[in-house]
């Protein structure tokens, strides 16, 4: 038995799972406060789900200054808050299932909490690393009591500095794409473009896709999870034929697209740790993506395209997709103990 806990935040934590646990060659049980998908896929992809109560404070008055330090538990951690009886709950269930399992491994995306509660039971540990500035103490802890990190994106294209102390346990897995397998359904329309937006909260207005449309008149665009567009509930079809494909930085968003090989513009989205803005520098610097720090005027976007269709690099290589689920399976179960 393999555990993974899946942090709630957006839908990429899950997505990631869903790839990469279908390669495991054991029966998994998902830890998340998120609930379950309807319907729940243990006959798809996991043994079972177990939905973890929230850790946060009933109340919703914002913490002082005290509270917050106790929250840290002084800086050490990023979330523990005293006297909150989701954290109790939702950490003496994951104990109860270990001591119940007693599991080959754990996989952490991600928690600092749950790592170092999950290692301090005897549990080899597995943490996927997440791209940004993460040299603050509770992400230093995770990567130092974690038996393998699994880096989701390929080293030529980043290779963090924060990282290389952990080099003899680091996994450089490439791209983990949801749509890495899927088979070309027609032909490319050069002149389309396509606006994705992402499930974790964007900047961007219910007006602006319009705005662009006016100031690209000659090009068909197609939002996808934008303020005001239909649902698309598969995207492959919509990426596999755009002539551009415009996208939040976000790390499985930016894996569909580069499975999809399509010229992108990677537009970076305020996120903790400047998470988008690493991935999104790291794809400029490779000459795999125009990339912005944040979503231009629409007047900008007539030279933006140009730009990306002069794109000539291989994105899908580059960013390893091919085989990046099964590699990270494969360093999940490197330390998993017989």
């Amino acid at each position: 038995m393999i555990g993974y806990y899946v942090h709630h935040h957006g839908v990429g934590h899950l997505t990631r799972a869903s790839s990469i646990v279908p390669h495991l060659h054991d029966d998994v049980t998902i830890f998340s406060s998120r609930p379950a998908p309807d319907p729940v896929p243990a006959s798809e992809w996991v043994t079972a789900w177990v939905t973890l109560p929230m850790d946060i404070p009933r109340d919703t008055h914002g913490p002082t200054d005290e509270e917050a330090r106790r929250a840290t538990a002084g800086g050490a951690l990023h979330w523990a808050p005293t006297g909150v009886p989701g954290l109790t709950e939702r950490m003496a269930t994951i104990a109860a299932w270990i001591e119940r399992h007693r599991p080959r491994a754990f996989v952490v995306d991600v928690s600092v909490e749950v790592a170092t509660f999950v290692r301090l039971m005897g549990i080899p540990l597995v943490v996927l690393a997440m791209p940004g500035e993460r040299t603050d103490a509770p992400h230093r802890l995770a990567y130092t009591l974690a038996d393998r990190i699994v880096a989701p994106w390929s080293r030529t294209v980043y290779d963090p500095d924060w990282l290389h102390q952990y080099a003899d346990k680091t996994v450089y897995a490439g791209s983990i794409s949801r749509v890495a397998d899927r088979v070309s359904v027609g032909s490319r329309v050069p002149d389309s473009a396509v606006l994705m937006s992402g499930a974790g909260g964007s900047s961007l207005g219910a007006g602006y896709l319009d705005a662009v449309r006016a100031a690209t008149p000659g090009t068909t665009w197609r939002g996808v999870g934008t303020p005001g567009e239909p649902w698309v509930a598969d995207v492959w079809p919509v990426l596999d034929t755009a002539g551009v494909v415009v996208t939040h930085g976000g790390q499985n968003a930016v894996a569909d697209v580069a499975a999809a090989n399509v010229p992108a513009v990677v537009v970076a989205e305020d996120r903790p740790f400047d998470e988008q803005r690493a991935t999104a520098g790291a794809l400029s610097r490779a000459g795999l993506a125009v990339a912005l720090d944040a979503w231009p005027d629409p007047s900008a976007w007539p030279d933006l395209l140009r730009r990306a269709r002069a794109l000539s690099a291989d994105l899908r290589s580059a960013t390893r997709i091919d085989g990046a689920a099964a590699r990270a399976a494969a360093a999940i179960e490197s330390v998993a103990r017989p």
